[in-house]
């Protein structure tokens, strides 16, 4: 029989809980210490309706739960193959810590504790989890182990799926016959190299032919993707035009759109509900006021609309794009402002949506990815019958301290949706709003 490795000890930092207030469980068989400063500190983030306030909430809720009439100092059983939780008491400062960080803040005050956890385990491999880099740079200066919370990071950043292939050398009789089935080729004829699971899209090549396909999984067949205007917008590239498919597309319910500043992601999907709007009882247009749940606006002036309009005004230059492409006095102009003024079409914060009923509602979610994957979950599972869902954001540009191209929400979202015959991603590339910008993004 195969010795049971020795259990490991892993110490939790408040922002973990703030990521993902669950996070105790996916420690398997381990031990997990939370420092009593991370209950300071939980706290703090209580009050509020943003979701950084909930996780807070919950997870003092849950470790109520799991302790019932136990004492904390207890080690409390997590559950069934799992291990034990406790809560470790303030430490006074050992002497290399003290010399090393004479400032008593929460973060050293973890320290001291990982410090102490360490020196009376020597038989274990004790860990501290952060998601703050420098803290884990702290941690690592003194010889405590530390690492980042990786449970719902992406594997390979560098293997994330772009929903796109460029496949060259198609036989010319294959991309003719794209063009003259309008219902559709079977996949089978074009031997790919894998087979294909769920919503995918080709650029097919053969020297100076060319055609733009789109894999439906429920039929197996491939399509031609025929370039559309869509209320006035018009796609400038194939990667817009595969956009603009899956987003007129009313089979395709979850979508997720990535790239650059630049790209056209929102515009896009605006375009694409505008377009559907009776297909819809309402369109939502949403962004986290950013870094999300942690930003204080009471510096700004006014009331609260107007704290919020600087953090919602790139939505609004989105929609004054698209009215510029009519007259004003055409029905796709008044229509938009007819829609505003009834509430058919609401621009808002992330955080004012929660508590509201999500049925038949075309909801588009900007800059997703400084939503952590627990966020982008509790968005999509209150998705009521006939809503459609779209996700965009650049994920080379996270303001969130805690995030990265790894573990932001969007990133999470399209590495475990991407099989799924309800959803489809695109990778938008190309720059289009001038060459200016282009260039600028390439460069600086």
């Amino acid at each position: 029989m195969a010795k049971k490795h020795n259990k490991k000890i892993f110490i939790i930092d408040t922002n973990v809980l703030l990521h993902d207030y669950k996070c105790i469980y996916n420690f398997e068989e381990n031990d997990v210490i939370i420092p009593i400063v991370v209950l300071e500190e939980l706290d703090r983030f209580k009050k509020g309706n943003d979701q950084i306030n909930f996780h807070a909430r919950e997870f003092t809720r849950e470790l109520d739960k799991l302790s019932g009439d136990l004492l904390l100092t207890a080690n409390i059983p997590l559950g069934e193959n799992l291990g034990n939780l406790h809560i470790e008491t303030g430490k006074e400062f050992s002497e290399k810590v003290s010399q090393s960080f004479p400032d008593r803040t929460p973060d050293h005050r973890i320290l001291a504790i990982a410090d102490y956890v360490c020196n009376a385990n020597k038989n274990k491999t004790v860990v501290l989890i952060t998601k703050d880099i420098n803290l884990r740079m702290k941690a690592k200066s003194l010889g405590i182990m530390a690492q980042d919370y990786r449970t719902d990071k992406v594997a390979n950043i560098d293997d994330l799926y772009k929903g796109i292939s460029v496949v060259e050398g198609i036989d010319q009789v294959l991309i003719n016959k794209l063009y003259d089935n309008p219902a559709g080729v079977s996949v089978s004829e074009f031997n790919l190299d894998q087979e294909q699971k769920g919503h995918k899209f080709f650029i097919m090549k053969n020297n100076g032919a060319s055609a733009l396909a789109h894999y439906n999984p429920a039929s197996k067949l491939l399509n031609r993707v025929v370039k559309q205007t869509t209320y006035g917008i018009d796609p400038r590239n194939a990667e817009q035009t595969f956009a603009l498919d899956v987003l007129t597309n009313p089979e395709i319910q979850l979508v997720s759109l990535t790239g650059k500043a630049g790209t056209g992601k929102t515009l896009l999907a605006l375009a694409a509900a505008l377009a559907q709007h009776k297909r819809y009882k309402q369109i939502f247009l949403a962004r986290p006021i950013v870094p999300l749940a942690n930003r204080d606006l009471g510096f700004l002036p006014g009331d609260i609309k107007d704290k919020m309009d600087p953090y919602m005004q790139p939505l609004y230059d989105n929609l004054t794009v698209i009215k510029h492409r009519f007259s004003h006095q055409s029905p796709e102009f008044l229509r938009i402002n007819d829609m505003m003024k009834e509430e058919k079409l609401v621009i808002t914060p992330l955080a004012y949506i929660r508590g509201r009923s999500l049925s038949s509602i075309f909801f588009i979610v900007d800059e997703a990815q400084n939503l952590t994957p627990h966020e982008i979950k509790t968005i999509i599972t209150r998705a009521g019958e006939g809503t459609k869902m779209v996700f965009t954001g650049d994920i080379e540009q996270i303001d969130s301290p805690y995030l990265d191209t790894g573990s932001n929400g969007l990133s999470y979202l399209s590495d475990k949706m991407k099989d799924q015959d309800i959803f489809a991603h695109v990778n938008l590339v190309k720059g289009e709003r001038s060459y200016l910008a282009e260039l600028a993004s390439k460069l600086l």
